[in-house]
């Protein structure tokens, strides 16, 4: 096997079980992975300068296709059930046999990066890519090492992505063609049959999970960013729910955009690069996003013409899951390294599909904990493969799909550290307004926006709240920036009969699932 590329570890494939692959291209820049991709026609470039691929098939994660190895280490460690499916030990050695049969002869391209910007708590990976632009995702999405030092790399987890190879269901053990299966034993991430790029970073994020709060670190799925005078703001939410797009303010410092740790001395990122989805993208919305979307940005499944290479944010003809992935440095005044102190808010975002939540709540330290488990939201069009519109859904911890430990776990951590630190806590509706889905509409940025700054900068400490009658929240009745009727959704709708029905259809919903956590 031939390496080249730029200083490649010594640490070498072959602790992977990779010794027959034809050339194997080491931490190879942007413009030259940019290059390899359009030499192999995996992409082209847009006007202004970005590369546009497509995912195939898979324009989302597929979680019903991953799986964790099942053996006597993790056994009991593991919340074994439909997110945590279990794969046997054998099972995964002889499919693993079969993609490095099936890699031999092929160009690689391999990325040495980290996970995790506090140097105490990272982890150095891999990432071992059949497509040349999986491997600038890659180089674009994590922490990036210093190049002069990447000869004595050595990985604690490696990602193997062959998308190009389609497991047997009746012979490997799968679901179906596709596959997501995490070894934490033998440390190894096998990624086959899908050419979405999303399952290679919320495989690591699920590493961070696993190996983080035995250290006495919380993992969250959550966005952060910073003001001026250092203070921090936590944006939990799933796919779709607006951490990337009211995290990026342009009031304020971008701390990480989708994963964070928070440690004894505070927040640090997992990621170096931002994950933004970009169906509807408008400069007047979100003018950093807009502007990070330039050369070395990879955008999946984005609509463009190709005799002009204009790009159409509006079309969602192939997915309403188009996507942006660049790196922190392309927001501008991002925090770098990208580490902050303790938070002072923490925002919980649920998009709500049936319309009835205010806009904004503040939540009781009682009240944020059963938020927390209970994870109420909608997943959005297109962020999971066969979801074509908002369906109600509970992820505990803001998060479930990718936790590997027990929801507790994280639920405990994490009122350690409110009541450590004392953050306040809002509930923020970024879903429907005057209607469920289909009648309603969306909440308009700028509102959430503007909610979330009079949180940030005390206006609403001081104002008159009222106690909706059916969720107990504490919702305030004026806000700076936003018409009074906005804050009290029963005022949004015309037919306020059918507010009530669908409001105590929601309650009676978060009932019966607080329950079950």
């Amino acid at each position: 096997m031939q390496n080249l590329g730029v200083n490649p570890s010594r640490y070498g494939l072959e602790m992977h079980g990779i010794k027959n692959a034809r050339v194997a291209l080491w931490n190879l820049g942007t413009a030259q992975l940019i290059e390899y991709c359009l030499s192999q026609q995996e992409g082209v470039l847009a006007s202004g300068g970005a590369l546009v691929v497509r995912t195939g098939q898979h324009t989302g994660r597929s979680p019903k296709d991953k799986f964790v190895v099942r053996d006597q280490e993790v056994e009991d460690k593991i919340w074994w059930g439909e997110v945590n499916q279990p794969f046997e030990p054998e099972k995964f050695d002889a499919l693993y046999k079969r993609v490095l049969a099936y890699l031999q002869d092929k160009r690689l391209f391999v990325q040495d990066c980290f996970a995790g910007a506090d140097v105490r708590y990272r982890i150095p990976i891999r990432v071992v890519t059949q497509y040349a632009w999986h491997n600038l995702f890659a180089r674009q999405l994590f922490v990036r090492p210093d190049w002069t030092k990447t000869g004595e790399h050595k990985p604690e987890f490696v990602i193997i992505s062959a998308p190009g190879f389609h497991s047997d269901p009746e012979i490997d053990g799968t679901r179906s063609g596709a596959f997501i299966i995490v070894n934490f034993t033998r440390r190894i991430i096998l990624i086959g049959g899908t050419e979405y790029a999303g399952e290679m970073k919320k495989s690591i994020f699920t590493i961070m999970n696993y190996l983080l709060p035995e250290q006495g670190v919380l993992s969250m799925h959550c966005a952060a960013n910073m003001g001026s005078k250092g203070d921090v703001a936590l944006f939990f939410g799933l796919s779709g729910t607006g951490k990337t797009s009211l995290s990026a303010d342009p009031e304020r410092r971008l701390i990480g955009d989708d994963e964070h740790g928070w440690s004894d001395d505070g927040i640090f990122n997992f990621e170096g690069g931002c994950y933004a989805k970009c169906i509807r993208l408008s400069k007047e919305n979100e003018p950093q996003i807009w502007n990070a979307i330039r050369f070395g940005a990879v955008l999946e499944n984005v609509a463009i013409d190709m005799q002009t290479r204009l790009l159409d944010f509006d079309d969602a003809s192939l997915t309403e899951n188009t996507r942006a992935a660049y790196p922190l440095s392309f927001i501008d005044n991002a925090v770098i390294p990208s580490v902050g102190g303790h938070p002072n808010n923490v925002f919980f975002l649920t998009c709500d599909a049936f319309g009835v939540l205010p806009p904004i709540a503040r939540l009781t330290e009682e009240q944020a904990m059963d938020q927390f488990l209970l994870g109420y939201t909608a997943k959005v069009a297109g962020t999971e493969t066969g979801i074509t519109e908002p369906q109600a859904t509970f992820s505990t911890c803001f998060g479930a799909p990718f936790l590997p430990l027990q929801p507790r776990v994280y639920a405990n951590l994490l009122g350690d550290r409110l009541r450590k630190h004392k953050a306040q806590v809002w509930l923020v509706n970024t879903g429907w307004t005057g209607g469920p889905f289909g009648i309603g509409h969306r909440i308009s940025i700028p509102y959430t926006r503007a909610m979330v700054r009079a949180a940030i900068n005390g206006d609403l400490n001081e104002v008159e709240y009222r106690l909706d009658p059916v969720f107990g929240l504490h919702v305030p009745k004026v806000c700076p920036g936003v018409p009074a009727e906005i804050l009290d959704p029963r005022q949004t709708w015309q037919d306020k009969e059918a507010y009530d029905l669908q409001a105590r259809k929601l309650k009676a919903m978060w009932d019966v699932q607080m329950k079950k956590v």
